[in-house]
């Protein structure tokens, strides 16, 4: 892997023009002719230089499966558009004043706008998925949909009960995360025209890939340095339940137990709690622990993409997976 070109760089190098017709294509589509709010409010989000992770690995799958025609274009789109409306509704409802460095919508606007504008952009993915004229697409996608609703709900009752086991965890990251990459990079195959083994490869790559890139997440917000756009310990302050909390939970003393109740499940935190906090996630390997198993996720991602043909932009995506967890090698 060159270290010059960071991969999702290279990826984007690689796909620019169909990234050119993607962004073309989001611009035209979150236009409003009567309600000029919506375009402001979108372009507030999709403009603050994300990566486009997501889309571009809908457009590569599509080309590693050798697909010659324009509906992986709406498909990549439909992809951006889900993630946006995702991140319009996670930030109200984690009252987020932050994302990407930025200003969140709902603080420059209201939470009325990024609730309705997010749903404006559930509206038009599900017409740009029909488009494609695939039933196949609409379900995977549809049900992506479903999945990540049903992950950040059941995020809700989980976040702050010191009973969620890591099994739940790993539902709940399935459903936030994982769902949109797993579909990201099957619809690619599918709109391909790709075998089943081929698409069921794509689904397990985007699976684990996305499983892996939210645990990093995770462990980087004790172990960061506020590169993510927030600080060291925005979870914990947060009171949100992540996984090198409930590894240091499971191995918890009587007394340490009791430190979790207050700080997570009652919210009662005070000067010093964060640095205590972190003690106890080296007292018990927690995050070591943590990166262990992000690196695992990112393997699986890597080998999932064995039976895919030998492309160049197989290795990409291998570099991907690689880059993901790079950050805590």
């Amino acid at each position: 892997m060159d270290a010059s070109v960071k991969p999702h760089d290279r990826l984007a190098q690689y796909l620019s023009d169909d990234m050119d017709a993607v962004n073309v294509l989001i611009r035209k589509r979150m236009a409003s002719e009567h309600a000029p709010r919506i375009p402001e409010v979108t372009a507030h989000l999709v403009e603050a230089g994300g990566k486009r992770l997501r889309p571009m690995l809908t457009l590569a799958a599509a080309h590693l499966c050798g697909y010659t025609g324009d509906h992986h274009v709406k498909l990549a789109a439909t992809v951006e558009f889900i993630h946006t409306a995702t991140l319009l509704h996670d930030d109200v409802v984690d009252e987020s004043g932050q994302r990407r460095g930025r200003p969140t919508a709902n603080l420059l606007w209201d939470n009325k706008s990024s609730v309705l504008v997010g749903d404006y952009l559930f509206s038009r993915s599900f017409q740009l998925m029909v488009e494609t004229g695939s039933l196949r697409v609409l379900d995977i996608l549809a049900n992506a949909s479903a999945t990540i609703a049903e992950g950040e709900v059941l995020q809700l009752t989980a976040a702050q009960d010191l009973a969620t086991s890591e099994a739940i965890y790993l539902q709940v990251v399935r459903g936030k995360t994982a769902a949109l990459f797993s579909a990201a990079t099957e619809v690619g195959g599918v709109i391909a025209g790709a075998d089943d083994a081929t698409t069921q490869a794509l689904f397990d790559y985007g699976d684990a890939l996305g499983i892996s890139f939210q645990i990093v997440d995770d462990l980087l917000d004790y172990w960061g340095s506020g590169a993510l756009g927030k600080n060291v310990g925005d979870d914990f302050r947060e009171r949100k339940l992540t996984l090198p909390v409930i590894k240091a939970v499971a191995k918890a003393d009587e007394d340490e137990r009791e430190f979790w109740t207050r700080t997570i499940e009652k919210g009662k935190q005070n000067d010093g709690d964060l640095e205590h906090a972190l003690a106890l996630l080296k007292k018990h390997n927690a995050m070591e622990d943590t990166r262990v198993e992000a690196l695992a996720w990112a393997q699986k991602a890597k080998s999932a993409l064995g039976v895919l043909p030998d492309h160049e932009l197989r290795q990409m995506l291998s570099d991907i997976a690689e880059y993901v967890v790079a950050r805590v090698r």
